[in-house]
């Protein structure tokens, strides 16, 4: 949805649509964790204790059904190697590599955001 920054109105039909691909995307890579998630695998492949201790303050089960969604919806692979003892890794996909403009542009945004609340903190003390 193209806007004018003018004009911000919509019609109705492009609302609709614009709330929905939205909706469709919080619903795969919504959430505290996932973007976290992919943003760590871009360093390498990584076992799940590895992953774990890179993505600070997540539980052993809130990542293990994170990287579930994660593999059901196409980002993550999990692959498993038959050794003694089985070793289990994480890789991002070819296909993860479609967020990094949306990573990049919330990394930008998220910047941006913390000096202002940083710069309007320094004022009022």
């Amino acid at each position: 949805m193209k806007t004018d920054s003018k004009n911000p109105k919509h019609s109705s039909q492009e609302c609709t649509k614009s709330l929905a691909a939205v909706g469709d995307a919080l619903y795969v890579i919504g959430g505290k964790w996932k973007l976290r998630i992919i943003i760590a695998l871009q360093e390498g492949n990584k076992r799940f204790n590895e992953l774990q201790r890179t993505v600070e303050g997540i539980s052993a089960r809130v990542l293990s059904n994170e990287l579930k969604e994660l593999e059901m919806n196409g980002f993550v692979k999990r692959n498993v190697y038959a050794e003694t003892p089985v070793v289990v890794e994480y890789e991002i996909t070819e296909y993860s590599h479609s967020l990094q403009e949306v990573l990049n542009s919330l990394m930008e945004w998220g910047r941006r955001h913390r000096d202002k609340i940083r710069r309007e903190m320094k004022k009022n003390v």
